[in-house]
């Protein structure tokens, strides 16, 4: 499965657990928290001043 930036985090994690080390590592510690659920990854880069197009490229390397 590709990982592109419209999905939501939640989704991510659930398809590919190997993500959240990812995601932690880019400061996504509140990747439990409910609004993970239905935040995008490029929802939570903006919010979180993160370069989308290097999150999801480093996404995809961990599956």
């Amino acid at each position: 499965m590709k990982i592109t930036k419209d999905m939501t985090i939640g989704e991510v994690i659930r398809q590919n657990p190997k993500t959240v080390p990812v995601l932690m590592s880019f400061g996504m510690g509140c990747i439990g928290c409910p609004s993970a659920q239905a935040e995008t990854l490029e929802e939570a880069a903006q919010v979180h001043g993160i370069d989308i197009d290097s999150m999801v490229e480093a996404l995809n390397q961990a599956q």
